[in-house]
């Protein structure tokens, strides 16, 4: 059996790395791997990817993906994105939405529920500032560009009538948040000594989550720990959203353990393919 990630482009991924530990540990035979296509060739390369049992879909094809589906899941609707695709039998393709689960899984101890301050209102952004809306945040929106800004908050109070929104600049706030998320690229690798919100923020917050996986613990979330906060990268997102698409697939279930161990390896292993020089 064979699956694929697609995207372009996609350079270093860890994707086929954590579908192939998944294989291992449901005892099934298969293959992972990735294929990078520019976008003007997406048409003709679904009828070869409908073959396939499933695959994964990343930058920039999840919304395109969305025509070629004969049924969405609703994870699919409420996000107009796809990253998994399941094929059965008769050709049929059903679109699913795992960064949601992955999300979901990675912070389910925090106070998605409260006072919620979300940083960055790309396409992973806008799934967490839906599911904080979802989940009864208030929640406070920090993105440089207020007229993508201003759009996410008309769609989810058009969606969730009972939304709490507002949007303000992080580096212009100065008051307590329960919760902050970043869904922005500063700190990733190689900008490592980056930080999107001031020490003051994170002092006064109770938990932190930056969706970022590499470095596995960005200056966020290093400092958020300093403080005695609770904090999470982006290794149980990855992981967990990859989970999700192997339930989907194959109907396999996993043990917590098996799963928080495969996180930490996965973080290992980027660890070692990038090192951090303090």
């Amino acid at each position: 059996m064979k699956y694929t990630l697609i995207g372009y482009p996609l350079g270093h991924s860890m994707s086929p790395w954590i579908h192939e530990r998944l294989f291992m540990l449901s005892n099934r035979k298969a293959e992972y791997n990735l294929t990078e296509f520019p976008p003007e060739q997406l048409a003709e390369k679904i009828p070869e990817l409908k073959k396939l049992k499933g695959f994964n879909i990343t930058i920039p094809y999840k919304t395109d993906m969305l025509a070629y589906m004969q049924e969405l899941h609703e994870t699919a609707k409420r996000y107009s994105a796809v990253n998994c695709v399941a094929t059965d039998s008769n050709g049929k393709s059903y679109g699913y939405n795992t960064d949601c689960d992955g999300f979901l899984r990675s912070v389910e101890n925090m106070p998605l529920d409260k006072k919620v301050l979300l940083i960055g209102c790309g396409g992973v952004g806008r799934m967490m500032a839906t599911e904080a809306v979802i989940h009864g945040a208030d929640l406070t929106i920090s993105e440089p560009n207020q007229e993508k800004a201003n759009a996410l908050a008309e769609e989810l109070y058009k969606n969730y009538q009972n939304a709490k929104i507002r949007i303000a600049q992080a580096d212009k706030l100065d008051e307590n948040f329960d919760f902050i998320m970043n869904a922005s690229p500063v700190g990733m690798y190689p900008n490592i000594n980056a930080c999107p919100v001031s020490d003051n923020l994170i002092q006064k917050c109770e938990a932190v989550f930056d969706v970022i996986y590499n470095p596995t613990e960005t200056l966020l979330v290093k400092k958020a720990k300093a403080f005695g906060k609770k904090a999470v990268g982006g290794s149980a997102m990855l992981v967990w959203q990859a989970v999700r698409a192997h339930e989907i697939w194959d109907n396999d279930s996993y043990d917590l353990e098996d799963i928080q161990k495969l996180i930490s390896d996965m973080e290992q292993e980027i660890n070692q393919l990038f090192p951090v020089k303090e």
